[in-house]
């Protein structure tokens, strides 16, 4: 039996087997650590996932059925010592890559059915 791509992404997040793709947002976006999902996911021998190994296919993927990117918003602090901690947990947070989709929700797996490719 062959999963549809947004099938086997929901697999994946439910599964808890990877640290790079988890739920975010109260279960409403999908969190990707860019560069772990390379290694952890995408560099897989053998038990390949989806059908690529490269991240920029994989972020096609999610486009073609309907996912947009989303920016994470960080309050700055005025004072300087603060101000350098956030940038530094800013810059690491970086890596990680937030996508939405209104019908790919961790508590409503019934709205999976209309998550079609465009």
């Amino acid at each position: 039996l062959s999963l549809r791509f947004p099938q086997k992404l929901w697999k994946m997040l439910e599964s808890g087997k990877f640290q790079s793709i988890w739920w975010s947002e109260g279960g409403k976006c999908v969190a990707i650590n860019k560069d772990l999902f390379e290694m952890e996911v995408l560099g897989r021998e053998g038990q390949q996932v989806f059908h690529t190994k490269k991240i920029k296919s994989f972020m096609r993927q999610l486009n073609a059925y309907g996912f947009i990117k989303v920016q994470r918003n960080f309050q700055r602090s005025a004072s300087l010592p603060e101000f350098l901690a956030e940038e530094a947990a800013a810059s690491a947070h970086s890596q990680i890559l937030y996508y939405y989709n209104p019908s790919f929700n961790r508590d409503h797996p019934m709205l999976l059915e209309t998550c079609k490719r465009r």
